[in-house]
């Protein structure tokens, strides 16, 4: 008898669902579309196979939010666990971490200067529906990034997060993002 997640891979042709990209069944988990805490069935119509660390940044996110997740990609996802990139920020970032990166790149230089200034306008526009974890904070920095065409590595997101951090406009702990954009 094949399990739930071996039924997936094989209707997905042993690929991830997000990203496309081969899965070994060791680094593969089911991923509930809609969350189990948020009423979702198990049945294969609600489940998909993706990488473990994905299923763990989605968690239990509403459909919605995880829509968001994938279309802040733009087309070009790519899984944060080890079938794809690897996380761009860790998922307790410390200020002591960031203020290492931040020596890479000077926050202070005008394009990283602009970046931020363009993260804090859209972080602003967001209101209540801001990102609440790292993860989802750095995807969406990446994302509104890219969509500027401005460089999105993930050195450079760090950077961001860092200089917020700097400036008191967020405060992280234990992975979770507190705003004060004022």
């Amino acid at each position: 008898m094949t399990t739930h997640l071996d039924r997936l891979l094989f209707a997905q042709g042993g690929q991830c669902f997000f990203c496309r990209k081969q899965l070994p069944k060791a680094e593969a988990s089911v991923e509930h579309l809609v969350a189990s805490a948020n009423g979702g069935t198990n049945d294969d119509g609600n489940c998909v196979a993706c990488c473990k660390a994905l299923n763990h940044l989605l968690g239990s996110k509403s459909i919605k939010e995880k829509m968001q997740i994938v279309l802040n990609q733009r087309g070009n996802f790519q899984c944060p666990g080890s079938g794809g990139i690897e996380p761009a920020v860790p998922p307790s970032l410390p200020p002591v971490a960031t203020s290492v990166a931040a020596k890479a790149i000077p926050a202070t230089s005008s394009g990283s200067a602009a970046s931020l200034d363009l993260v804090i306008a859209d972080l602003k526009k967001r209101g209540a529906a801001r990102p609440r974890k790292v993860s989802t904070l750095t995807s969406t920095i990446k994302a509104l990034l890219k969509q500027q065409h401005k460089p999105n590595s993930d050195v450079e997101v760090a950077n961001l997060i860092a200089e917020l951090q700097k400036r008191g406009k967020v405060v992280v702990t234990d992975g979770k993002v507190g705003y004060k954009l004022g």
